[in-house]
């Protein structure tokens, strides 16, 4: 038996065996767990402090990146407000500029604006102005004085620049009546004006005219429309170049208040014009037809030249026509000539030759004739020889 003491209380018991085992293991048991439990503990707050250490290493570094990091945000954001105030400077900038230009424009706008509408009510008033002249005009005259005033002030206006436009200018009311075939009386116009290069030089142009007003025509015929057939028949009659029908009817048509209107798409080199335009178009006219007259002038010397450089090629081939046909004999000649030539050659050649033989013949008969004594004519005739001797023998 074993006895035990309590620590607590000090009273002393006794165990047997197998209880002291049992309770020496329980002791044995709640110290190692303590124990164990300590050692525990204390790895626990070793590796909580080495992980508390770590974990403070570990803050610092990433404080220290937190705050480098926030030193390069902070330098890009400035970097990126400075590169921002930059381009919104330049931006506003050209912003400013292009105001002040769109200002510029806008006030040279307003200036052309204010110069065309200046310019176009100048010529309102003017055309206003004209309008109520016009207008004014017909009021105060009477019917035959309108007529006789359109066309004295026509006839006004060109004799005013007669001299120094038109000097050498025919204007002269249309005094002769041409006959239509089917009508009981002939029509003339108005006016007739023909002008030219110099006294009694060629016509550069010629018009016929005529004038009417609404008070000088009869009710049916109130219209421009309604002269322009008559007028064209008139300046065909004639033999005028062109037609004129100077009007003050249909005073509000716009078309005609042009002041120059070309009807030619369906009359003939015709126009209708106002008053005040009679000269200018006289004028024009002339102008053109003096260009044309010059054109003309100038593709008659160009064909006159054509003319004199065809005649001249002409005498040119004539004449290498006739070079070539001479030359073309005089070869053909020369080709004769150089045949007789050789042929002559040929026959003394021929000549030559015969001479030549001839010669050797006479040189034989030569030799011969030197082998040619009374020995060797006698070598073969004794009789001849006997001759010969008895004529020797008398000679001595």
């Amino acid at each position: 038996m074993n006895e035990i003491k309590c620590p607590h209380c000090g009273k002393t018991f006794k165990i047997d065996e197998a209880s002291f085992a049992a309770i020496l293991k329980q002791v044995h048991d709640s110290e190692f767990e303590k124990e164990l439990h300590e050692r525990i503990e204390s790895e626990v707050r070793a590796t909580e402090a080495k992980a508390k250490l770590e974990l403070q290493t570990e803050s610092s570094k990433k404080e220290a990146e937190i705050a480098e990091l926030r030193a390069k945000l902070d330098s890009t954001v400035t970097e990126t407000k400075l590169a921002v105030t930059e381009a919104v400077n330049k931006v506003e900038k050209e912003r400013d500029e292009l105001t002040m230009k769109l200002s510029s424009k806008d006030a040279e706008l307003k200036t052309f604006e204010a110069s065309l509408k200046e310019r176009y009510e100048i010529q309102i008033r003017d055309r206003d102005d004209a309008i109520e002249r016009l207008k004014d005009m017909k009021a105060k005259l009477s019917v035959k004085l309108v007529g006789e005033n359109l066309e004295q002030h026509c006839q006004n206006e060109f004799n005013g620049v007669r001299a120094s436009v038109f000097p050498y200018a025919y204007f002269e009311k249309d005094n002769e009546s041409i006959r239509e075939d089917d009508e009981s009386k002939g029509t003339k116009g108005d006016f007739i004006y023909r002008d030219y290069d110099s006294p009694g030089g060629p016509e550069i142009i010629s018009i016929m005219f005529e004038m009417k007003d609404e008070q000088d025509v009869s009710t049916n015929k109130r219209t421009v429309e309604s002269h322009l057939d008559k007028l064209d028949k008139d300046r065909k009659k004639k033999g005028l170049e062109y037609a004129v029908l100077v009007t003050l009817l249909e005073a509000e048509n716009e078309l005609y208040n042009r002041g120059i209107v070309d009807v030619s798409y369906k009359y003939e080199k015709m126009f209708v014009i106002r008053p005040q335009f009679f000269v200018p178009l006289i004028s024009l006219l002339k102008s053109a037809s003096l260009k044309a007259a010059e054109a003309k002038h100038q593709l008659m010397v160009v064909q006159s030249q054509n003319v004199d450089i065809t005649t001249f090629e002409g005498d040119v081939n004539t004449w290498k026509d006739g070079w070539l046909k001479v030359m073309k004999n005089a070869g053909s000649k020369h080709v004769e000539g150089v045949e007789q030539i050789n042929k002559a050659i040929k026959d003394l050649e021929k000549a030559r030759d015969a001479l030549m033989m001839s010669d050797k013949h006479l040189l034989a008969a030569e030799n011969k004739m030197d082998d040619l004594t009374i020995k060797h004519l006698t070598r073969k005739n004794p009789t001849m020889a006997q001759k010969f001797k008895e004529l020797e023998g008398i000679s001595d």
